[in-house]
């Protein structure tokens, strides 16, 4: 290799033995993008068909058409759970005027629900619906997946299966309530959908939207993506949706309680993270997108770095796989209970896993996290 002033003076910057980074924040970025949308994009195709089940329901409602839309609201919450990675950083979803707090509020107070359905001078539209949605209190989730879920499942009141709704409750003939529930039912399931368009175009490729200036932002942007990935690590699945129950022991505690699916939803949450992680996510149509990932980032400046916090995201799924079904029986019983260990082994591997993106971020020269700290 021809010897110039300019190779000198690289030699001086970057001593034998460390090699040129192969990952920019700009080409993780890009890849970051890619992912959200396509996941996002595969979450609102199913919730159309979450949609179109609901549509048959209460136009002729059966035990079958009911088990369908049950089945429906269950295949589309396995890939939202997913984008749930994508949060917490004040990003589309979840900044100022984000829709999340009408997508996937909880816990829910179902008296608010059947009283709104009750209350016959309270008019049933997208609205009116957004409009009252935790009005005087947290708890009262009038939209979004999980007062669609009760409005399927209805009440938990069996220690070993999910809610019992009947169908009758949406047949006509029965009862006025049932007129204005099946209203209810198919215009926040309209909302869900129409809320979560909004966000899957926030993260439209080639537009002038969200997208477009994330993927410009360098390591500001790569800060964002591992707080967002610390913060439902730690603060959220950790803390919320696990150690909050696992110490009460009440069922109302669980987030997904009428349909029994919180298991589902905690080992989502922890494979979005490992796919953000490692920049892999396969689509419904067979796509496996893969790319520069926040691993390959860390790897360039701290290989031993990147491996353990990849072997860490791989035990924190793993740990949630391991909780069975129903959660709300996992989190009851004493101390020692077989149950309650499965539980506290998957908190403490996702306390460790934000720890672990903590020392991720040091190794990339960022400090500031939003606030974010890890124990």
């Amino acid at each position: 290799m021809r010897v110039t002033r300019r190779s000198v003076l690289l030699a001086g910057l970057f001593p034998a033995g460390v090699a040129f980074a192969r990952v920019s924040p700009a080409t993780m970025l890009s890849h970051y993008g890619v992912q959200v949308f396509a996941t996002y994009t595969d979450t609102l195709a199913r919730t159309r068909q979450l949609r179109e089940a609901v549509s048959r329901l209460v136009a002729a409602p059966s035990s079958a058409t009911l088990v369908a839309a049950r089945q429906a609201w269950l295949f589309a919450r396995e890939r939202y759970a997913l984008t749930e990675a994508f949060r917490f950083y004040g990003g589309p979803i979840d900044g100022e005027a984000g829709p999340e707090p009408r997508i996937n509020s909880w816990p829910v107070d179902e008296s608010y629900i059947e009283g709104l359905v009750g209350r016959r001078g309270f008019t049933i539209d997208n609205a009116a619906l957004a409009d009252v949605n935790q009005q005087g209190g947290e708890e009262n989730v009038a939209t979004g997946w999980h007062a669609i879920e009760f409005l399927l499942w209805g009440r938990d009141v069996d220690e070993a299966g999910p809610g019992r709704r009947p169908f009758t409750d949406y047949v006509r003939a029965n009862s006025p309530d049932a007129v204005r529930r099946a209203r209810y039912l198919t215009v926040v399931t309209d909302l869900l959908v129409d809320d979560l368009a909004s966000v899957q175009q926030a993260w439209a490729p080639e537009a002038d939207n969200y997208r477009r200036a994330f993927e410009r932002g360098g390591l500001d942007s790569v800060r964002k993506v591992i707080v967002g990935l610390g913060m439902l690590s730690r603060a959220e699945l950790a803390g919320e949706r696990m150690e909050v129950p696992l110490a009460s022991q009440d069922q109302e505690d669980e987030q997904s309680c009428f349909s029994d699916n919180t298991h589902r939803d905690i080992v989502g949450n922890t494979a979005g993270i490992e796919a953000v992680w490692l920049g892999r996510y396969v689509a419904d149509d067979g796509r496996a997108l893969t790319g520069a990932s926040l691993r390959d980032l860390v790897a360039d400046r701290d290989g031993v770095l990147a491996d353990r916090v990849t072997r860490q995201m791989a035990q924190s799924v793993a740990a949630a796989r391991a909780i069975r079904p129903p959660f709300d029986r996992e989190i009851v019983g004493d101390r020692d209970a077989p149950g309650r260990a499965r539980v506290r082994a998957a908190i403490d591997s996702v306390v460790a896993q934000a720890a672990s993106l903590v020392e991720a971020a040091r190794a990339l020269g960022l400090q500031r996290l939003n606030g974010f700290r890890a124990p």
